[in-house]
């Protein structure tokens, strides 16, 4: 028993140990498809800016064509507060790495403009003042200088 117990636990330890994270895994599509990579933080249920963010720039079309067309892989770090809201465990602890990373001050919502390696190119600390296209012409605009040169 005692052999199963370890060999199970070592089997789990590994799958783990080679789990990507998912800004490991942006930042391989991104340099796969030389795109950028939006970090965005927000509290989905309870960040009145953050719920602005999504409905008025994130979720329109014109932000969605950035995703594909390949200028930009998007990665959301939320911490919603509602119990039924919850992300798994894994991705808390990624959130948590994430934000003591890129966002130590726990800003909401907080948004980063990222190279392929992780480098910040820009930010935007609140709730952006422009609209989604003048947001997406931002994010166009840092992309041409780094890719079409």
């Amino acid at each position: 028993m005692k052999t199963i117990f370890a060999t199970l636990l070592i089997a789990l330890f590994s799958l783990t140990a080679n789990a990507q994270t998912r800004l490991e895994t942006a930042q391989q599509q991104a340099k796969e498809n030389h795109e950028l990579i939006l970090l965005n933080f927000s509290g989905s249920d309870w960040c009145i800016p953050c719920i602005k963010l999504h409905k008025n720039i994130i979720d329109t079309e014109t932000f969605q064509k950035l995703i594909t067309e390949h200028v930009v892989v998007y990665l959301n770090a939320d911490f919603p507060r509602n119990k039924k809201n919850q992300p798994t465990a894994a991705i808390k602890k990624e959130n948590a790495a994430l934000a003591d990373k890129y966002n130590p001050n726990g800003a909401f919502p907080y948004t980063l403009l990222l190279d392929e390696n992780g480098k910040i190119l820009k930010t935007w600390d609140g709730l952006p003042s422009e609209n989604a296209a003048s947001f997406t012409s931002e994010i166009r605009t840092e992309y041409q200088k780094i890719f079409k040169n």
